[in-house]
């Protein structure tokens, strides 16, 4: 495989631009869940359009769905190439407390050699590392050694509920030889690491209530049992002394992994110490008779990822709320399935609800787990190319995050996905103060560009190129 020398010095010569490109992007509150940002939402996909177009992409196109648009965008090089499927999201979740930033969330700044902006590092800065990549390829004027298709999407920080559907629809136009995401992190600064599994997730919210109404707590205190009290209770019981989650039936489908497996994550994956220090916690907790990284990647987990119930301002209110609500997350691993896991949540709720109260479950969002071959020539790809951008080698581990397309892609088009991060352990992502490495981002372009170059030598002639006639299908 030839250095491709011409893109990487395109690219080195317009970093300027490339980073105020960048802060461009994430001066766009592009915030899924929030109705109020829709319009944002939308403008920021019209403006990541406009880009693809000037990397020198063809066919791009705004796609409607039932909720936020799709990008889309795609080169053919020659149908006798690999082609590539290039993934990423332009949606980024709320900043939160704008008191906790040091510098406004969607007022992009550089300190310390790091952008900090909300979607900075997840998603915006590491997807933008491979639009810049193209244009530095069709820029320079050498051959792209691959075709390249490009779906970027607007709501994968709320579960991304129209991709399945879209990518149902559009098998054909989506076609390709393998997937590439950049929605990860590495090791550390100059540690390369590709992720070959990532969990499942389902999401639901819990409603507890009791009584009509509020209640004064001094008529009524002791005498009518509080929806937030039972709420906690409740929550208390779902894990036992072991850090086991107690639902009957949780871990029944849950696939135990070999000692080989378990060495090689040893060896290869964070240890504890690195895991607490990222946390910035003192201990660790979970299930007994496994390191932290085996807790986050091979073992399930449930997570409250927040409470309300009661009074929630200044002073005091001496009220029994009439209800409480807590979101649950929870990580699922390969066998499990989100669908049968919701059927045991939900049953177990129902048993352990007391008579006093009564619960509501609402779904919000699942997705399956997944595992690719790490041998497959994508991957090894990917390897090859980090060693270009970086200097170093990467190795493979396991994430605890989810990225729902990647079993969309396994299970409708048949192809593996690169997870081929460039995120850093402190990147912040879904915190205040969340920031992108500048190192990581111009080195992120440079790996992407030795992608490509790569895995146009590895993986052969393809049978996806695109067809001469097609559209993409889409609801209006």
């Amino acid at each position: 495989m030839r250095a491709p020398v011409g893109p990487l010095a395109y690219a080195g010569r317009r970093r300027a631009r490339f980073l105020a490109e960048l802060k461009e992007f994430v001066r766009f509150p592009s915030v899924s869940s929030l109705p109020q940002h829709s319009a944002d939402v939308a403008r920021c996909a019209a403006w990541l359009a406009a880009r693809l177009r000037q990397a020198g992409l063809e066919r791009v196109q705004v796609v409607p769905t039932g909720g936020h648009p799709i990008v889309w965008g795609e080169f053919e090089a020659s149908p006798e190439r690999p082609t590539i499927l290039v993934y990423g999201h332009y949606d980024v979740v709320p900043p939160g407390s704008p008191g906790q930033w040091r510098t406004p969330p969607f007022e992009p700044t550089v300190r310390g050699g790091s952008l900090y902006g909300r979607g900075a590092c997840d998603d915006k800065g590491q997807m933008f590392a491979h639009v810049k990549a193209l244009e530095s390829y069709l820029g320079s004027g050498a051959p792209l050694p691959v075709n390249v298709k490009c779906l970027f999407e607007g709501e994968e920080e709320i579960g991304s509920p129209n991709l399945a559907a879209f990518v149902a629809r559009n098998r054909k136009a989506l076609s390709a030889d393998a997937a590439v995401i950049s929605d990860t992190r590495m090791l550390g600064p100059g540690r390369p690491a590709i992720s070959y599994s990532q969990r499942g997730v389902l999401s639901l919210e819990w409603e507890v209530r009791g009584p009509g109404q509020e209640l004064h707590s001094g008529n009524f205190g002791g005498a009518v049992h509080n929806p937030l009290q039972a709420l906690s209770e409740m929550i208390a019981g779902l894990h036992d002394e072991r850090g086991r989650i107690a639902i009957p039936g949780f871990y029944d489908g849950v696939r135990e992994w070999s000692e080989r497996e378990r060495d090689y994550m040893r060896r290869t994956g964070p240890g504890d110490r690195a895991i607490l220090r990222d946390a910035k916690a003192n201990r660790g907790w979970g299930e007994e008779g496994y390191s932290l990284y085996e807790r986050t990647t091979i073992r399930p987990s449930l997570t409250v990822s927040g409470i309300t119930g009661g009074h929630q301002g200044p002073g005091v209110k001496a009220a029994i709320p009439a209800k409480a609500t807590a979101k649950l997350s929870f990580r699922l691993v390969p066998d499990q399935d989100p669908g049968e896991i919701e059927r045991l949540v939900r049953g177990h709720i129902e048993r352990i609800t007391p008579p006093t109260v009564k619960s509501e479950v609402r779904f919000l969002a699942r997705a399956h787990p997944a595992v690719v071959d790490r041998r497959h020539a994508a991957l090894e790809s990917a390897r090859l190319a980090y060693r270009g951008g970086f200097g170093s080698p990467a190795v493979f581990t396991r994430s605890g995050g989810t990225i729902p397309v990647v079993n969309t892609f396994h299970e409708s088009l048949g192809i593996p996905t690169v997870l081929m991060g460039f995120g850093l352990p402190d990147d912040r992502i879904h915190a205040p103060n969340e920031k992108f490495r500048l190192r990581n981002f111009f080195g992120g372009i440079a790996t992407s560009i030795w992608f490509l170059a790569a895995a146009g030598a590895r993986l052969g002639r393809s049978h996806a190129a695109t067809e001469p006639e097609w559209s993409l299908a889409h609801d209006h």
